[in-house]
């Protein structure tokens, strides 16, 4: 029965993986000819859904409507590989990806990302970190909607992860309202420490947005415990801040 098991699971990755090569060649050729940012985006979103779709992992989203129409800024937890295709499938095109600048390296995930608007930011050098900063604080400022995970990466330890500060100083500087939004199920499909996905759910929770009259709007510190303390309510999952926090002591 085992080997049964094993035989399925590595033929389901198989298959999902082809399912992804050949959606991410139509999300290529996409945004290769179509001379539009938004009708690039369009045709990304479709692809993404389709991945999901074609490999028959069920995609729930809840709490769309909580996104105001304006400009906003989106965090999320970040707990897979899949998150930021899932974030792509699920959220209108308005948004604006931030990518970690790491990512400027892989080749083809660079030109997809540049031609659909990402922006990248720097995680470890503080120079380039601060300069990234003031370039999302601008783009917020002009009118972009901003989706960011603002943990950086993920690790195969389920939990929340510490949060950078980047993200809410640019929602605070530019004065645009942050919503909180949940992930689950990514981690249970594609665990960090593996490649051959599973089948699975995936549940979104757009939470509630923190508007800028809030008093969480007083300082960068103030603004990521709130979001954190909302995300956590809702994802299950431990507080791994408060982990690092005792390993410092």
């Amino acid at each position: 029965m085992p080997s049964k098991i094993n035989l399925f699971s590595l033929l389901y990755s198989l298959y999902t993986w082809i399912i992804f090569v050949l959606c991410l060649i139509l999300a290529l050729l996409s945004v290769s000819v179509l001379p539009k940012l938004s009708w690039r985006r369009y045709w990304v979103k479709k692809s993404a859904r389709l991945i999901f779709i074609l490999s028959a992992i069920k995609m729930n989203i809840q709490g769309l409507e909580k996104i105001p129409k304006d400009r906003v800024l989106i965090v999320a937890n970040h707990a897979s590989y899949l998150d930021g295709i899932i974030l792509h499938a699920a959220l209108p095109i308005k948004f604006t990806f931030v990518i970690k600048s790491e990512m400027q390296s892989v080749p083809i995930a660079n030109y997809l990302f540049k031609r659909v608007g990402s922006r990248f930011v720097e995680r470890f050098k503080p120079q380039g970190s601060f300069r990234d900063a003031r370039k999302l604080i601008r783009a917020a400022s002009s009118g972009e909607s901003l989706a960011i995970f603002p943990e950086g990466t993920f690790t195969e330890k389920p939990g929340l992860n510490k949060f950078r500060a980047g993200a809410f100083a640019s929602a605070i500087k530019s004065d645009i309202p942050l919503v909180p939004l949940v992930i689950l199920g990514s981690r249970k499909i594609l665990p960090a420490d593996t490649y051959l996905p599973r089948t699975g759910t995936i549940n979104i929770h757009v939470l509630d947005a923190i508007p800028p009259n809030d008093n969480a709007f007083n300082s960068s510190r103030e603004l990521a415990a709130l979001s954190r303390r909302r995300i956590l309510e809702v994802l299950n999952e431990p507080d791994l801040s408060l982990e690092i926090n005792e390993n410092k002591n």
